[in-house]
């Protein structure tokens, strides 16, 4: 029998590379994509063969194309995270000074590709599977200086509203972790410390809640599966 497979964007740091190594150790296979193909090939040293790394940007088509041909390749399609994404300028700047070239990356990068991913991919998920699109709280809340991810974000948001909807026999999840001790998010505060931030591994075993758990179509922040919160 085939083992669980997943494919994961952004899989070579923080939040990514932290699911990836918790589904390795609980017997997946798991594709990971990342920009930084050295940050991949330390993944795949550290990880084995159950780690199989396809380095490229997740916003080129050609790379999509390599990535769906090796979902083909590779076991059961059973989890897809949109984990990749673009925080724009750092410092973050207000809305009336965001240029808007880097305003468009990040689009590219937070909607467009994500969307583009599950275009190929989602036909190609087994019965049971699931998908889960990693959100931000500032997808939600107006915080200055947040307006282009965060908008970003809200877009998202609503992008996987819809799927579920469209797809009400697909587990499809908005997924907020909430804060983490990520190179993107000291990106977002540089200079200042965020020591007091949790690891990204800590947030894990919520999204494993989640899960095992498959509530209904909908948004979730980490807080909703803490250990002990009723469900």
């Amino acid at each position: 029998m085939d083992l669980p497979t997943a494919l994961i964007t952004g899989a070579s740091a923080g939040f990514g590379l932290a699911l990836t190594r918790a589904l390795v150790r609980r017997g997946w296979w798991v594709i990971g994509t990342a920009r930084r193909a050295e940050r991949l090939d330390r993944v795949a040293e550290e990880l084995g063969a159950a780690f199989i790394p396809v380095p490229g940007d997740i916003t080129d088509p050609a790379h999509r194309a390599l990535v769906t041909e090796s979902v083909r390749g590779t076991g059961e399609l059973t989890l897809i995270v949109n984990n990749a994404s673009r925080l724009g300028p750092s410092p973050l700047p207000r809305l009336l000074d965001y240029p808007l070239d880097e305003l468009e990356l990040v689009y590219r990068t937070n909607v467009i590709a994500p969307l583009a991913v599950l275009q190929s991919t989602l036909p190609l998920l087994q019965p049971g599977g699931v998908v889960v699109n990693i959100s931000s709280d500032a997808a939600i809340e107006p915080y200055p200086q947040w307006g282009g991810y965060g908008s970003a974000k809200a877009a998202f948001d609503q992008l996987t509203a819809v799927l579920g909807a469209e797809h009400p026999d697909v587990s499809i999840y908005s997924f907020d972790p909430g804060d983490m001790r990520t190179e993107m998010h000291q990106a977002a505060f540089p200079g200042e410390d965020i020591s007091d931030r949790p690891e990204p591994e800590s947030v894990v075993p919520a999204l494993l809640r989640l899960l095992s758990d498959k509530p209904k179509n909908g948004r979730y922040a980490a807080a909703d599966f803490t250990i002990g919160q009723p469900r």
